[in-house]
């Protein structure tokens, strides 16, 4: 058993990336935080992931309110099945956070503590989610109206729809959130180890490998003449020139339809490329193998834990179909789908994602008055560009030209293999920015991952359908 007992996280405070002080102050300010947790927590405390939500207020209210309606209201499922749904999702990217929550609520809401031994004690029908569970998790493009007839057509074990919209809702709801909680650096919760007698998987992720490749490694970057305060600064202002530039040109010229359909190809073949080389050039490649051993107390909550985001590059394979946005879009299909057979989770979903695109202060580290609109936007389209999915009416250019290397590389983690997120990829992007826009940016990865994973399953539901 070489997994490392931490009963005390490694660093105080909700977030091993962000100063304990700044997130402290967020909370004492706002009352409101203290009513939203009141009103809509299920775990009926603060919790880390919501104390960092938390500098971002206005977020958090969606956020809660539609977790709490997935989880606690009325909907199609029974309340254990959801939390049992949550701990799979989790598990796809050994989110020992999510999972340890999740068993104590799965206990809590009348679960059957033998189904916390494994997927073998669960009942088939739960079982059969762990198809689409993997592919959404990971690529979800490969997700056709056979794997939800197969859902729906299972003899006694066959999944209503609305139950298994509300299903899929879980799965990218979790998987997502498995992506905030390692981009953030969230901490284990003090709890004792043991909970309702089950022992927790005692260690997140990042803990293990902040220990092997960044606490030593912090105080060198900042005095490494590659990490100069100079660099960040003019880093700063490069981004924000380039942002107006952007504006300009965007009044003065249009490309045609076929330089953009050439510059998403492009950005969508170099995303592919983005992490081979770059993540592991920060600690030798040993380091990185172990950490993919998934332990045993995740594992057994998922098949095929081999199976991941399908990096092109090594497999040679240049081709991730492209997903036209406008034949299948969020506001048009997917919102009034998932509203008609889940009521009301349409709603509380869409202004969720509203909510954090439109989210700005009109600053940029130090700055005032900064429209940040092109930024957001390149964010959540390059996460969308990596599962394939591409505006008409985007120019991919923009991505480039804002989106450094440094930031993709931590993008792509975090998206598509957020267990492997450490404290030194968080820190190596926007030197001179606040925690909180950190924390905004993860925020956008979080709801557009979340996003393109609803648009691909529903997407089958709707082929199903007709």
């Amino acid at each position: 058993d070489k997994r490392i007992r931490v009963s005390q996280p490694l660093s105080r405070g909700p977030s091993a990336f962000i100063p304990e002080k700044e997130v402290v102050q967020a909370n004492t300010v706002d009352e409101r935080t203290n009513f939203l947790v009141e009103e809509y927590s299920t775990s009926g405390r603060l919790d880390n992931i919501t104390q960092v939500m938390s500098l971002h207020t206005q977020y958090l209210e969606s956020f809660l309110r539609s977790q709490f309606y997935m989880l606690r209201m009325d909907g199609p499922l029974p309340l254990p099945y959801r939390h049992y749904i949550a701990i799979m999702a989790a598990a796809r990217h050994q989110c020992s956070y999510l999972i340890n929550m999740h068993v104590d609520e799965f206990l809590k809401t009348g679960g059957i503590a033998e189904w916390l031994n494994g997927l073998e004690y669960v009942p088939q029908r739960l079982k059969n989610l762990n198809e689409i569970n993997k592919l959404l998790a990971h690529r979800p493009w490969l997700i056709t109206k056979e794997h939800i007839q197969k859902l729906v057509k299972t003899g006694e074990n066959n999944w209503s729809l609305p139950e298994l919209v509300h299903a899929v809702v879980l799965l990218a709801h979790y998987h997502a959130l498995a992506s905030f909680v390692f981009g953030s650096g969230i901490n284990p919760e003090r709890d004792p180890e043991i909970s309702n007698g089950f022992r927790l998987i005692s260690v997140n992720n990042f803990c293990v490998c902040d220990l092997a490749n960044d606490n030593n490694i912090d105080n060198a970057s900042l005095t490494g003449n590659n990490f100069g305060i100079v660099d960040s600064l003019s880093e700063l202002e490069a981004l924000m020139e380039r942002m107006k530039r952007l504006q300009e040109e965007r009044e003065d010229e249009e490309a045609s339809q076929e330089e953009m359909t050439t510059r998403f190809e492009k950005e969508k073949k170099e995303s592919l490329f983005v992490v081979s080389g770059d993540t592991f050039h920060s600690f030798p490649h040993s380091d990185f193998e172990d950490d993919m051993i998934v332990t045993s107390d995740v594992s057994r909550y998922i098949e095929d834990p081999g199976f991941g985001y399908e990096d092109f590059a090594r497999r040679g394979e240049e081709h991730l179909p492209t997903f036209r946005a406008q034949d299948y879009t969020w506001e048009n299909h997917g919102f009034s789908l998932v509203n008609r057979l889940y009521s009301d989770i349409g709603h509380l979903l869409d202004e969720k994602f509203r909510m954090v695109y439109n989210l700005t202060y009109n600053t940029m580290a130090t700055h005032e008055d900064v429209d940040t609109t092109t930024l957001r936007r390149a964010l959540f389209n390059y996460v969308h560009c990596m599962f394939g999915i591409r505006y008409d009416d985007y120019d991919y250019g923009e991505v480039n030209q804002l989106l450094e290397r440094s930031l993709k590389v931590y993008i792509k983690t975090v998206t598509c293999y957020p267990e492997r997120t450490t404290k030194r990829m968080y820190d190596s992007y926007w030197r001179q920015f606040k925690h909180s826009e950190k924390v905004h940016v993860n925020l956008l990865l979080m709801e557009a991952r979340m996003q393109a994973e609803l648009l691909y399953a529903l997407r089958a539901i709707t082929r199903h359908l007709t």
